[in-house]
């Protein structure tokens, strides 16, 4: 049976929608790249994932933003934290507990957010540094030589999503490059 065009306009998922998801799976691939775990010094625990996926998550935003792309934001924010719900009820989070758990992980993204934005717009590396010490690192000591390895990490990450259209993006497109030397 053959489902007429606007059936499937109907039913198919919303644009933005599939390219949000598209980029939220560009996003967790990156995130989880071994580098930031090993030579990297992120936890590999479910707070060092969380904050690694916060911060790309954080800069594919910041893109969208500076394209005018309301929409695809609000629908990548929604899938980030529709796949973080899934992941709290997958690992046995009651019910009743779950959307406690989420509106702590929203404060914390936003938290993250506004911390990560003040110190890409800081002249220095100081800002970034310490922005990173203490969301992706949580005030674990880590040494000076990492910090700002992944200080410079997260500033070249944002002048390379700079470079990228945002037809490209609006597409669910996005390219990240490695974390390393």
């Amino acid at each position: 049976m053959r489902i007429s065009g606007a059936w499937r306009r109907i039913f198919a998922p919303a644009e933005k929608t599939v390219a949000a998801g598209a980029l939220y799976e560009q996003i967790v691939a990156q995130s989880r790249r071994p580098e930031f775990y090993l030579e990297g010094g992120v936890a590999d625990s479910l707070d060092g994932r969380f904050d690694l996926m916060s911060l790309h998550v954080f800069l594919v935003l910041r893109r969208l933003k500076e394209e005018g792309q309301g929409k695809l934001s609000q629908a990548l924010f929604d899938t980030f934290f529709h796949n973080l719900d899934v992941g709290l009820r997958e690992m046995g989070v009651g019910d009743l507990s779950v959307g406690k758990k989420i509106r702590q992980m929203a404060e914390a993204f936003y938290g993250r957010v506004a911390a990560y934005d003040a110190a890409l717009s800081a002249p220095d590396e100081k800002a970034l540094v310490e922005a990173l010490q203490r969301n992706l690192y949580r005030g674990s000591i880590i040494s000076h030589n990492t910090l700002n390895r992944l200080a410079n990490y997260v500033r070249w990450q944002a002048d390379n999503l700079g470079r990228q259209s945002g037809a490209s993006l609006a597409r669910g497109d996005v390219v990240f490059e490695p974390f390393d030397d």
